[in-house]
């Protein structure tokens, strides 16, 4: 063992993939990660772990790793490193940096569990390990933010804190930094998921204190001391959708930067952390888009539950702030009065009147699923706005026009084509993307 800290596999897989401060493309070159799962499964196959890579009787065998992509020279030659592992492995631990492999027992099981092959064969770190296993909320967004999108960043931190919520960020400036910053103050706990740097970030003021209390972690999955790279950046977030239960994502760019291709690896590859992302007034673009994409709008409202089981609802349960439902339902009818007529075209304050209209024929209308007194206020919503959908969706339409057409949010909108479709009342056609139409005219007899 080089260091009583660091473990027999942990040492084997840091001697065939760390580059210990030096340039990767230095011979020999490291493995990369999928190089490693290689060599791993062949370990497997022949009953091995990588500590006994380091007996120099089992190394011979390597000579029968037949495999293109692995070259047996190489791999010897990388093994045979102990002299720059004991020299990195020592200043790291003096640094108050741990290492840990992807074979040891307190490596992170999120990681194991949704990433698979992907998740990381070493993690460097520093503070308390035990909180990489708590999960929590991923928040994340662009480096470049105005100071509302700050002090919203900051709120959902200190609401995090307050429901003891851990906070999983990337540690970069603007809302990874907001977030991790927020929450820390307000004496709450995060883990900053670092692509660079990790032993100068470990030091600076703003985190010292914290980590030192017990409050923050920080990792990576690259050399303590590598510089920044784009591809380290982008590399990086899968693993802190990896290490959260739920994700917020508060500012993005539409098609490119790492916020956007991040969540859009996320909502493709780990559907069990769902995705939500800020919709309120002047959000950019790129928000938008990720609703259309599958993501789920996150409104700022007062909650009527614990933030932890709100993030955990179903997307159709969650639509706009209500913050006062009597007093909405009144304006509404208000409304209603002068407007509704014979006008197909109601728009979203005036469906509150039409609720009257169904609470009579609930019983024969497959429209109205439950008496209006014992659903929700979402689900009333809903069932309101579905007649109004369905009469124009007698054509095609896409969501876009659509939403012009009724005046509403597209985010709002697609909640319910969604729900719409689920229920077989609304069909959603392959081509042209993005487009519906009513799944069965019959059901406007119920409506007219």
């Amino acid at each position: 063992m080089v260091n009583s800290t660091v473990s027999a596999d942990t040492e084997a897989i840091l001697l065939l993939c760390a580059s210990f401060g030096e340039n990767r493309q230095t011979e020999p070159q490291p493995l990369t990660l999928r190089e490693y799962n290689l060599l791993a499964k062949w370990l497997q196959e022949n009953q091995m772990r990588p500590q006994d890579l380091l007996d120099k009787n089992i190394q011979i065998d390597l000579q029968n790793l037949h495999n293109d992509k692995l070259d047996p020279n190489r791999i010897q030659a990388l093994l045979e490193r102990g002299a720059m592992l004991a020299f990195a492995v020592e200043k790291w631990t003096n640094q108050g940096v741990w290492i840990i492999g992807r074979g040891d027992g307190k490596y992170p099981q999120f990681l194991k569990q949704r990433l698979k092959h992907s998740a990381p064969a070493i993690l460097y770190g520093v503070g308390e390990i035990e909180l990489l296993s708590k999960g929590g909320l991923a928040v994340v967004g662009s480096r470049d933010i105005d100071d509302e999108a700050v002090e919203y960043t900051q709120k959902i931190a200190r609401i995090c804190a307050e429901e003891k919520i851990q906070i999983i960020s990337g540690g970069a400036k603007g809302v990874d930094q907001a977030s991790m910053l927020g929450i820390l103050e307000a004496g709450g706990t995060a883990i900053g998921v670092l692509a660079d740097s990790l032993l100068k970030a470990a030091t600076l003021g703003k985190y010292r204190d914290s980590i030192r209390e017990g409050q923050l972690t920080l990792i990576s999955t690259y050399d303590p001391n590598a510089g920044f790279s784009v591809g380290n950046a982008m590399g990086r977030n899968k693993y802190i959708y990896a290490l959260a239960n739920y994700a917020l994502v508060i500012s993005s760019s539409v098609g490119k930067g790492g916020t956007w291709a991040g969540a859009i690896e996320a909502l493709k590859k780990m559907k069990e952390v769902p995705l939500w992302v800020r919709m309120e007034d002047n959000v950019p673009e790129g928000n938008q888009q990720l609703v259309e994409q599958g993501a789920r709008a996150f409104r700022l409202i007062e909650w009527n539950d614990y933030l932890h089981n709100f993030l955990l609802k179903s997307p159709e349960l969650v639509l706009q702030n209500i913050e006062d439902k009597n007093e909405q339902e009144e304006e509404k009818q208000s409304e209603n009065q002068s407007n509704l007529e014979e006008n197909v075209e109601t728009h979203p304050a005036e469906i509150e009147d039409k609720l009257s209209d169904n609470e009579s024929t609930s019983e024969e209308n497959p429209l109205v699923e439950e008496p209006i007194s014992s659903v929700s206020p979402a689900e009333e919503i809903y069932q309101a706005v579905l007649p109004i959908l369905l009469k124009h969706l007698q054509e095609q339409l896409d969501d876009k026009s659509l939403a012009e057409r009724l005046d509403v949010k597209i985010g709002q909108l697609q909640e319910w084509l969604k729900k719409a479709v689920a229920e077989d009342k609304v069909k959603k056609l392959k081509k042209p993307a993005k487009t519906y139409v009513i799944a069965d005219k019959k059901l406007l007899d119920f409506i007219n």
